[in-house]
């Protein structure tokens, strides 16, 4: 699809995610964007719009309306302002907003935020409001969680294809390692294959290194139709977006191991961008879970089915592998604020491409896709970035 105007990301900011922190969405959500508003060297009256990636603020903080929330709190109040819901992929699909607003030309500048506040609640009512993103009347209602629908996943494939627990290994491990050079992520301690496999199993076979934290956070990103005017900053273009949907109940898909709306939303983008497999440098999928990481790999068309894992065994998604994910430690480690996620994923691949990502650089990164999950499959937004 050709689109009016080209879309540029011409500033970042991102908050450290953090657990247990004292801090509210308001707090979190302004500091973002005014770091991003800043390393664009714009105003806050520049922007005219204001685009919110956010899943349980009504659940957790009894507060919605976070558009106006926020914006008052960055100082541009009076924009058009309003919240995506996708659940955990609430992030990827402001960042859609935020295209195809200023890809249409009626949005100059805007600003994409997202912003999660969860670890002031008890685990049981994070628990219960992050299974709302499921089919409540035959998953979420019935006690089924994303642990136990990613377990039934990971259960399938792993009968499927006769391997052990401990082949996902490679996705945790990767994750930490990179997450211990990111200033930014939650968790920076190494993690060894044998933490990994001895790990509390918490819902067979999930066991807990498998899965990506409770935790807080928030990013921003300005995308704007106007390129960088300093010869200093580089140009950084969104060259692809897509977006697809699936069946939201896991088991009502014909086939569960195959992502349908992972594949169909990296092939809308691939399409848009004009590109290959072969030209994306970074991955940076959404590894909420090592099941979840291995299906993106394989739905997406990097690897072929039930060839995920010995990708990842090979190094093949490591910083120097062919195809390197979660760069500054993925959701695992890095941490998934989630409706923040997807947002957190633009303004890394905007460091990598930009060549500031410091000891979690991708050497000559070029071309990244970027894709953010809600639920397990059911809403998926892939962006394409490229250094001009």
């Amino acid at each position: 699809q050709e689109m009016v105007k080209p879309v540029f990301v011409t500033g970042i900011g991102l908050v450290p995610v953090t657990r247990l922190v004292a801090t509210s969405l308001a707090e979190m959500g302004a500091a973002a964007i005014k770091k991003a508003l800043e390393h664009a060297g714009i105003g806050p009256k520049v922007p005219t719009a204001l685009y919110v990636g956010n899943m349980m603020s009504g659940m957790l903080s009894n507060q919605q309306h976070l558009g106006p929330l926020l914006a008052s709190a960055a100082n541009m109040n009076g924009v058009e302002a309003m919240t995506a819901e996708a659940c955990c992929g609430a992030g990827g699909a402001a960042v859609r907003l935020g295209y195809m607003a200023v890809a249409s030309g009626l949005v100059e500048t805007a600003v994409v935020a997202g912003v999660e506040h969860m670890t002031h609640n008890s685990t049981a009512e994070v628990t219960k409001s992050l299974a709302t993103a499921s089919h409540w009347e035959t998953e979420g209602g019935r006690g089924e969680t994303f642990v136990t629908l990613n377990g039934a996943l990971m259960k399938m494939y792993m009968d499927k294809y006769k391997v052990p627990h401990r082949s996902f290994a490679p996705f945790s491990v990767n994750a930490h390692q990179n997450a211990s050079t990111a200033e930014h992520a939650v968790f920076r301690s190494l993690l060894s294959e044998e933490k990994f496999e001895t790990s509390k199993v918490i819902s067979p076979p999930v066991q807990l290194m498998d899965a990506s934290p409770t935790c807080d956070g928030a990013a921003a990103v300005v995308l704007s139709s106007i390129p960088p005017q300093s010869s200093s900053q580089p140009v950084i273009r969104i060259a692809g977006s897509g977006a697809a949907s699936d069946l939201l109940a896991v088991a009502d898909r014909p086939a569960p191991l195959h992502l349908s709306a992972v594949a169909a939303s990296a092939a809308q983008a691939l399409g848009q961008a004009g590109l290959t497999h072969k030209d994306i440098d970074i991955f940076e999928l959404h590894d909420a879970y090592t099941i979840m990481a291995c299906l993106s790999l394989e739905s997406a068309g990097f690897v072929p089915a039930g060839q995920g894992l010995d990708f990842a065994r090979a190094g093949g998604i490591a910083l120097t592998g062919s195809t390197p994910i979660a760069t500054f430690g993925g959701l695992k480690a890095r941490g998934h604020p989630v409706g923040a996620t997807g947002v957190y994923q633009l303004a890394e691949m905007y460091l990598q491409l930009s060549g500031t990502a410091g000891p979690n650089q991708v050497r000559g990164a070029k071309t990244a896709m970027l894709q953010n999950i809600g639920g397990s499959g059911a809403s998926v937004f892939a962006h394409i970035v490229r250094r001009e």
